[in-house]
């Protein structure tokens, strides 16, 4: 008998291994992504103070491209990316959350860096 695991069990597993490594400071805050099936958020958060300090997501009027796609996720990083250098945040340590770095988390990542966002 062949045992199924649940995806999002082991995601939340490789979430825990990830999180001990990565830890967001002033100077350095993280930037995490987090995909739903209808849509995508990043947010940059401060762990040290427990703040969010910048957060964008397709739901948001600043993101002119709606849904779930790699183009949503690219405007996403876009917007993310624009906000964080408004704020004066230009450096960040990037949190996948346990997804693969593929697709729409890629996507994000590069659009992110290619507006000026160091990771």
């Amino acid at each position: 008998m062949l045992k199924v695991s649940d995806r999002n069990k082991v995601r939340k597993k490789r979430k825990l291994r990830i999180k001990e490594k990565i830890k967001g400071t002033a100077e350095r805050p993280r930037l995490c992504v987090y995909k739903s099936l209808k849509h995508i958020y990043a947010q940059i958060i401060d762990d040290s103070s427990a703040r969010t300090l910048v957060c964008a997501s397709t739901i948001d009027k600043d993101c002119k491209v709606k849904g779930n796609n790699i183009e949503a996720a690219k405007g996403v990083g876009m917007v993310i990316a624009r906000k964080a250098l408004k704020n004066g945040i230009d450096t960040v340590v990037f949190d996948r959350n346990g997804y693969v770095y593929k697709g729409r988390v890629k996507a994000l990542a590069d659009a992110a860096r290619n507006e000026g966002l160091k990771f």
